[in-house]
């Protein structure tokens, strides 16, 4: 099963809000979809949920086009808004049942699918409470459990993450790596990258609606050349004094302070001849350390932080 984003355009008025990008991403992959504010992230993905039109280019789900198929797509993506809809009087059962009606379910098999999400989320013991009781990561819960409640093959995230607490993160996590274990193909917006990056198996990058780079994180690293940074912190030296040491050594092409340690790009391989270098030079090392890159690295590398 594959999602394939060919040539899609979406333009409002003078506005481009996504300027012909295509990539695609598969089942059993979750795929982050990075970029800043009005980078044409949410656009992207209410064309993927048949919510919106493209101005031109299509979605193929499973070679199904959103343009031309729209309500056979609805039946294999689940979406998930960045925020749940206030509702003041409905409890967590009722709204979730009636989801599973309008997805045409019927009993008893409905009754079944409902008590299933409702454990599989974790929402048992809130079902009888209002959705306006409870908790946002309750909430965040409840809209993961209406977009998987028809049984979809894609999975739709835009900022499931946004607002909740470190606990509520992890949960949320672990909700999604079982989801890809089952096949599921997820497109799941965050601006919390380094949480992002420890369970994407790919990520397109998107600015200004313009597709800027889309593949594995390992592969993007690799084709950008970066190199891994040696992270130096004294015990008897300030910063700038630890910098300029530092700068003196034969193997160190450039290197920054960075908050509270100092960051040295080396010509070659060699901490270790670094490392021996300043020690016998007197340096008290507190921490002597190598940094890859990762998803926050790329996304400050590669946008430039433009908005439209």
């Amino acid at each position: 099963m594959e999602v394939n984003i060919a040539k899609l355009k979406r333009y409002f008025t003078n506005t481009k809000a996504v300027d012909d990008i295509s990539f695609s991403f598969r089942g059993g992959q979750i795929y982050g979809f990075v970029g800043p504010n009005g980078a044409g992230k949410t656009t992207t993905m209410r064309i993927l949920a048949t919510l919106d039109e493209p101005t031109s280019g299509d979605i193929f789900v499973d070679g199904v086009s959103v343009v031309q198929y729209p309500d056979l797509v609805r039946q294999m993506v689940g979406y998930m808004p960045d925020a749940l809809p206030a509702h003041k009087d409905i409890t967590v059962h009722e709204y979730l049942d009636f989801f599973a009606r309008a997805y045409n379910l019927r009993n008893p098999k409905r009754d079944k699918i409902v008590q299933n999400i409702e454990e599989f989320t974790g929402l048992t013991e809130f079902k009888d409470k209002t959705i306006a009781q409870i908790s946002k990561g309750m909430k965040q819960r409840v809209s993961l459990a209406r977009a998987i409640i028809h049984e979809p093959v894609v999975l739709v995230l835009d900022e499931p993450a946004a607002g909740l607490d470190p606990r509520a993160r992890i949960e949320l996590r672990e909700l999604l790596k079982a989801l890809r274990e089952q096949g599921k193909a997820i497109l799941i917006s965050s601006h919390i990258l380094s949480e992002l990056g420890e369970i994407c198996d790919g990520v397109a990058f998107i600015e200004r609606g313009q597709l800027l780079r889309a593949g594995k994180i390992e592969n993007i690293i690799e084709s950008m050349e970066m190199r891994p940074m040696t992270m130096i912190r004294a015990k008897n030296y300030d910063l700038e004094t630890l910098l300029k040491l530092i700068l003196e050594e034969p193997m160190v092409e450039t290197a920054q302070i960075a908050g509270d340690e100092v960051a040295a790009l080396l010509t070659a391989d060699d901490d270790g001849v670094l490392l021996s270098s300043l020690i016998s030079k007197g340096v008290q090392i507190a921490e002597f350390r190598q940094h890859k890159a990762h998803l926050e690295d790329l996304f400050l590398n590669i946008t430039k932080g433009r908005l439209q």
